[in-house]
């Protein structure tokens, strides 16, 4: 075992969901910072297209492909091409999600559940199957799975409930694909993020009132940055964590400590 004193994800491919934009892009960028190649995916390709060229510009390796998480035949066909585009999938950070309904969890539509369980879920899932059966066809070793849940997950979560609930069922994955994957060397963390300035939470931070609600909470006091996510995922991806697995961390300011 190598020291861990400098952070690299030199020789590894880092395939991240949700990469066009937000939290999953400045993941995208802080591994690609760190020397991994990065794969990025989301259902469309111009943002994709985007990202990739802001980390070829800092001298960083890019990968575009669209992909809709929510369907398992499109996720298969993904990592079958990254395979044969650049060999392996060291990293997979399940980062894609959706939150289409905002009210009471009992007036939910349900087309607004079954889209939020296809993609928050299902989507999550999927990949992590197509991605232990490419390491398993490689033989490797290693790797890591990073699930994007929520604080949302660890609270009731009025207006947000079937996001809630999927987010509470990202974290019961994470532990038990822990557990299912740890002789095979493949570690599965989760990371929750609280409050963070993205356009997908964007209801609530451009919301003067909701954002004072939750940032009245937050020991902090104040919402995070995408930046401050990365850095943790960083550190999941990279051998620095090589002896945690199962665990969920909260990233939010001290939300969830009050």
């Amino acid at each position: 075992m190598t020291g861990h004193s400098q952070i690299s994800l030199e020789d590894r491919v880092v395939l991240i969901t949700g990469a066009s934009r937000g939290i999953g892009a400045a993941i995208a960028q802080a591994c690609a910072d760190v020397g991994a190649r990065v794969v990025l995916t989301s259902r469309k390709q111009p943002g994709l297209d985007e990202v990739a060229a802001q980390i070829r510009q800092t001298g960083g390796t890019a990968l575009p492909i669209a992909c809709h998480m929510g369907k398992p035949e499109q996720i298969d066909k993904l990592f079958a091409d990254v395979a044969s585009e650049l060999g392996q999938i060291d990293v997979l950070v399940n980062n894609a999600a959706t939150n289409p309904y905002f009210g009471p969890l009992i007036d939910t539509p349900e087309s607004a559940i079954d889209k939020t369980i296809e993609v928050n879920l299902k989507g999550y899932l999927f990949a992590a199957r197509a991605y232990v059966k490419h390491l398993r066809s490689r033989s490797a070793e290693r790797g890591s799975i990073i699930n994007m849940a929520s604080v949302m997950g660890m609270r009731a979560a009025p207006m947000q409930g079937i996001y809630s609930m999927t987010k509470a069922a990202v974290i019961a994955m994470t532990k038990t694909l822990a557990l299912e994957l740890g002789t095979s060397g493949i570690r599965v963390n989760a990371i929750a993020p609280g409050l963070i300035e993205t356009k997908f939470a964007s209801a609530i931070v451009e919301n003067p009132t909701l954002r004072e609600h939750v940032v009245k909470r937050t020991p902090l006091a104040r919402h995070g940055q995408p930046i401050e996510i990365a850095a943790a995922a960083v550190y999941l991806a990279s051998d620095a964590s090589s002896f945690m697995t199962g665990q969920t961390l909260a990233i939010d300011g001290g939300f969830t400590s009050t």
